[in-house]
């Protein structure tokens, strides 16, 4: 049976209210609440815990293809645009769209440059750009649908955004698209899954 908001909402409180009267067990906070109604919502983003054999050749193509242009330029970072914390099991269920939303906006950003400054990656980058414009766009309307959040992020979310703003603004191109380049498989294989999974990503 698929609930829609509405009717989650209707059944978490109704829930709450059992729980408090009965004295079974503690009220649940705001940020279980939000974690309950994320996993409750039909997101779509069940098909994408694993892509098909077939996208992640294409995006092992790119990627190699990608490494290769890089050999070719005299690139350098000063510092780590994905830190080496960088792990979404360590969020909240419901930060971790934020997170996730995020590192893809970035990886479309730079992907995006490099097709237009680079003819010669336009045609092999092409499905691999289709399939994660789709995936952002399934995961920002997840987002959107989710119980009103913190208005701004806080703790372990907040220091990781904020070096990702922080460092993109201030390293060379090449430099982020190296970095998007040997994070990319982080983001598809286990960032996504581990979003796609909800609660079950532990």
């Amino acid at each position: 049976m698929k609930l829609d908001k509405a009717q989650g909402c209707l059944l978490v409180l109704t829930l709450m209210a059992m729980l408090t009267r009965t004295g079974a067990g503690p009220t649940p906070t705001l940020r279980a609440l939000r974690g309950a109604l994320w996993n409750a919502r039909d997101c779509h983003l069940g098909p994408f815990k694993s892509l098909s054999p077939q996208e992640l050749q294409a995006f092992k193509r790119a990627k190699d293809a990608m490494e290769e242009s890089l050999l070719l330029k005299n690139w350098t970072c000063s510092s780590r645009l994905f830190p080496k914390t960088w792990n979404l099991r360590q969020l909240q269920v419901w930060e971790r769209p934020v997170a996730l939303e995020v590192e893809l906006s970035l990886t479309l950003k730079v992907l995006g440059n490099v097709i237009n400054t680079t003819s010669t990656l336009r045609d092999i980058l092409s499905r691999p750009l289709h399939t994660l414009r789709h995936i952002h766009s399934e995961l920002q309307a997840c987002i959107l649908a989710q119980p009103t959040a913190d208005p701004r992020p806080r703790g372990r979310l907040h220091r990781w955004l904020h070096r990702l703003q922080e460092v993109s603004k201030k390293e060379s191109s090449s430099c982020l698209e190296a970095s998007v380049t040997f994070n990319l498989f982080r983001l598809l294989v286990q960032d996504l899954k581990c979003v796609a999974s909800g609660d079950q990503c532990v």
